[in-house]
């Protein structure tokens, strides 16, 4: 069962401006190494999956710089391997595009270059652990058209939620802006289908100028085509906004999340050759992960260090996400902060948000 990957790089950005006004959703920083392509692209490298497309926008210098030749994920090969797929890569495409049909019309030289069975597509939003060839087996065994992979979250906002019959086809689509409460079929944005079947929905989509593959392509054709749905039943966490991103960070601190996230160390990033992380006499460090490379001096806890960042004498930071780079001043306090690179902090300041609002820092701001 050969397949071949598509991730869309940037679908998402709005979830979460704060973060991707300087770089694609795709590269924003996670759980102390990683960026959150890493959880898609690794899910494809592990399910044997060998050609990758990721489809960008804009801003994705960063993405660039992270992923390279995909050296680090097994995909620097001659023949397939990791492929950028940059808006304007086709002769018809002549603007950016905003869904996902629309971007997937600027990759046509790529879906038809492609002789693979099957194909999966799936967004960077979403922190999990799955295996594709469960459900393309299962997409075959149903004899499906598409296959959707969802999971029951409750407390889920800005997201397309199904309706199932006995079966497991889907009958009904819908998308909730407020949080649902009650436990729900929440999409994790992954589709399976044959190869031959997503270039003829691109081509049709082109000669009927369809825009959205959920609202043009599978809401409409619930009935015509056979839709059905797989049920992902591990750890799953959406990235909808900020509050949801400092939220499924806080989750890494969770052994038994991490240990089934990262416990086989199958998730794939980019190896820096960064020195031990140093800790000074006064530090103190709780319940947390640091990166390489930071210099310890005062007290960490319940907060993720990405790489580098230098904590000074007499500094506390709790409930907090501290990206690469930062530097703490003596004696400062961040509480449920989110830093972004580059900040630097004087020493006897104290900024404090709250769990349920944290307080970002943008990229290279020094208070």
């Amino acid at each position: 069962m050969r397949a071949v990957g598509i991730i869309f790089s940037n679908i998402h950005d709005n979830s979460v401006s704060e973060l991707s006004r300087i770089r694609t959703l795709g590269s924003i920083p996670f759980g102390g190494r990683y960026r959150l392509i890493d959880f898609p692209l690794s899910n494809m490298v592990n399910s044997g999956i060998d050609t990758v497309g990721i489809i960008t926008k804009s801003n994705y210098q960063s993405l660039m710089d992270h992923v390279g030749s995909g050296k680090d994920w097994d995909l620097a090969r001659k023949d397939g391997g990791l492929v950028l797929l940059p808006p304007y890569g086709d002769a018809n495409s002549s603007t950016l595009y905003n869904s996902r049909l629309e971007a997937l019309k600027g990759i046509t030289s790529f879906l038809f270059r492609a002789d693979e069975d099957f194909v999966v597509m799936t967004d960077c939003d979403t922190i999990c652990r799955i295996n594709y060839n469960d459900v393309i087996e299962q997409h075959i065994l149903n004899r499906a058209d598409i296959t959707l992979v969802y999971t029951k979250l409750e407390n889920m906002e800005k997201s397309t939620h199904f309706v199932l019959d006995g079966s497991g086809r889907i009958t009904g689509v819908y998308y909730k802006n407020e949080v649902v409460p009650e436990k729900s079929n929440v999409f994790a944005n992954v589709f399976v289908m044959k190869l031959s079947f997503l270039q003829n929905i691109v081509m049709d989509s082109i000669t009927h100028n369809k825009v959205h593959f959920t609202k043009d392509v599978i809401a409409p054709n619930l009935e015509s085509m056979k839709i059905m749905g797989y049920e992902h039943k591990g750890f799953y966490a959406g990235i909808t906004s900020l509050q949801a991103y400092y939220n499924s960070n806080m989750l890494m601190l969770n052994e038994d999340i991490r240990h089934e996230i990262f416990g086989d160390r199958s998730v794939f990033t980019k190896i820096k050759d960064s020195a031990p992380t140093k800790y000074g006499n006064s530090a103190v460090v709780k319940n947390s992960l640091i990166a390489d490379g930071c210099e310890i001096l005062g007290e960490v806890e319940n907060s993720i260090l990405f790489r580098n960042v230098k904590v000074g004498r007499g500094a506390v930071i709790k409930n907090s996400i501290v990206m690469q780079n930062t530097i703490l001043g003596e004696n400062c306090m961040l509480n449920c902060i989110i830093a972004d690179k580059n900040v630097s902090v004087a020493g006897r300041k104290i900024l404090s948000g709250s769990e349920n609002h944290p307080f970002y820092i943008g990229k290279g701001i020094m208070i």
